[in-house]
């Protein structure tokens, strides 16, 4: 059997290959893309794009670097869109990862509240229920005025 089939040991050879902090990358992503949604590199782009198209143009020839239709201009911005997009994902699928936890946390939140609302409730309702069989102010009342009643030689059952 030969090595590269042999599945049941591990590799000893040298691993070839980008090793990178997704982390650190993810927050350097997320960076870039916010910072391309602002109003700031808009502009600071259309000034870089006019002035290069107005050096292109009105300086002479020889002080020119990109000629008429600005092949390097498009080249240029055709690089910038190809690292853009794929970041500009990369933040919006971390972000939406955020998302997803914090509302997994907040259906957690809802339901422990839940629970506890119901718990006070049922709470509330056996003291109800228990406080049902207790004599309230008013027939303590009526039972006090009836026994001074009888004290005072009357009979109780004349005193509603």
């Amino acid at each position: 059997m030969r090595r590269s089939e042999d599945l049941s040991t591990p590799r000893r050879g040298i691993s070839v290959g980008i090793h990178y902090d997704p982390e650190a990358f993810g927050r350097f992503s997320e960076g870039i893309a916010r910072f391309i949604g602002t109003a700031r590199y808009l502009v600071l782009q259309t000034i870089v794009i006019t002035v290069w198209i107005a050096w292109n143009v009105a300086l002479p020839e020889s002080l020119q670097f990109d000629e008429y239709p600005f092949i390097l201009l498009t080249l240029a911005l055709s690089m910038q869109a190809s690292y853009a997009a794929p970041l500009i994902l990369l933040a919006q699928n971390r972000q939406e990862t955020r998302d997803r936890e914090e509302a997994d946390r907040d259906r957690a939140q809802a339901a422990r509240a839940l629970a506890d609302t119901e718990f006070l409730a049922r709470e509330l309702a056996s003291i109800r229920l228990a406080l049902a069989d207790v004599a309230t102010n008013a027939d303590l009342q009526r039972v006090l005025e009836r026994l001074e009643a009888y004290r005072d030689g009357g009979s109780a059952a004349t005193v509603t």
